[in-house]
């Protein structure tokens, strides 16, 4: 295990740490949405109120709003943000604890799209920051299952200005300068803070993306709510928001490597592996980060040297970043994302 750094004062804080700090599984928070379904529960075996339309289940969170809650072993029922508070860089690393402080930088959710979402876009660190005090969402997307024919939305389909945009964006004709991609399980794509996007219906998606819930929405195909309301709208956010000159190659190419990581993303605000593993693997987290598994396909035990997990398709586990070492131990294979800060 790592030695936590931290003064005299600290002292009680590093030995309650490295006695009690484990894999941490969260209790999902359930988000209803519009365009919601039943795949959180059919697919992930989530257990979404009967009759919902469940299309978000947030795994790894420490916004406020929507502060997860531990769901195993000692520690049961506490929140990430009093985690984080306790345990500071023992949970998270020194490095990200010296960078984020008491805000959890990443949040982890699974999204089921029964119907096409909003097309929309998120702020960079900058704009979040003066409009909304909250960091930027850049964002990837794994695709767990889709539906035949299903597809998504990511980046434009030519050269685009600010002016053409808005044009498109006031007069509803936004769609025929969208880049759709035809989409199947394991395709991956990328979506820094700017990228307009939109996740299609009929796909199940894990995402792992910034702390942040900011959104822009573009179009909403003239859609109402419960109560008979067309959702707002946010033109001129969404315009200040566009990076037009950004690459728009959002598919990720890459290779799985058998029972080793692959890289997926790297950037400023995380990192993200694959590992398709088909026998028991030992993983070495010696590096200043906490690593956030999401198991999209099969099952897996961690030995993390003072107890076993048992993980399973849809399941997301914090290790903080005192633990440097575990054994994944399987059976019948697993496939999981590795995310990271470093």
């Amino acid at each position: 295990m790592h030695i936590c750094q931290s003064t005299k004062k600290d002292i009680n804080i590093i030995s309650r740490t490295m006695s009690d700090l484990y894999p941490l599984i969260f209790k999902s928070i359930y988000k209803d949405k519009i365009w919601g379904g039943r795949k959180l529960f059919s697919h992930l075996a989530r257990d979404c109120p009967p009759g919902s339309r469940c299309g978000e289940s947030w795994e790894v969170c420490g916004l406020p709003s929507d502060d997860s809650l531990v769901k195993n072993g000692a520690l049961a029922g506490t929140s990430l943000s009093a985690l984080l508070m306790d345990y500071r860089e023992c949970l998270v690393g020194k490095t990200p604890y010296a960078r984020f402080g008491n805000r959890f930088p990443l949040l982890v959710k699974f999204i089921d799209a029964a119907d096409d979402l909003s097309i929309q876009v998120h702020p960079g660190d900058v704009l979040a920051g003066m409009k909304h005090d909250s960091p930027g969402k850049t964002e990837m997307w794994y695709v767990i299952q889709a539906d035949p024919g299903a597809t998504l939305i990511a980046g434009f389909n030519r050269p685009v200005s600010a002016a053409l945009c808005r044009e498109r964006f006031e007069c509803g004709r936004v769609d025929d300068i969208l880049n759709r991609h035809a989409v199947a399980a394991g395709d991956v794509f990328f979506l820094p803070a700017g990228r307009v996007h939109a996740i299609g219906k009929g796909v199940l998606i894990a995402e792992i993306q910034q702390a942040s819930d900011v959104t822009y929405r573009i179009h909403d195909y003239d859609r109402v709510d419960a109560n008979g309301r067309r959702r707002a709208l946010d033109t001129d956010n969404a315009i200040a928001a566009l990076d037009v000159g950004a690459d728009q190659d959002c598919r990720l190419a890459y290779q799985e490597i058998l029972n080793a990581p692959a890289r997926l993303v790297h950037c400023e605000h995380f990192t993200a592996d694959i590992l398709a593993c088909s026998e028991t693997v030992v993983r070495n987290y010696a590096f200043d980060s906490f690593v956030i598994h999401v198991c999209v396909h099969g099952a897996y035990t961690i030995d993390y040297g003072r107890g076993r997990l048992d993980v399973r398709i849809g399941d997301c586990v914090l290790i903080p970043a005192a633990i440097e070492s575990v054994n994944l131990e399987t059976e019948s294979g697993f496939k999981l994302l590795e995310c990271f800060i470093v």
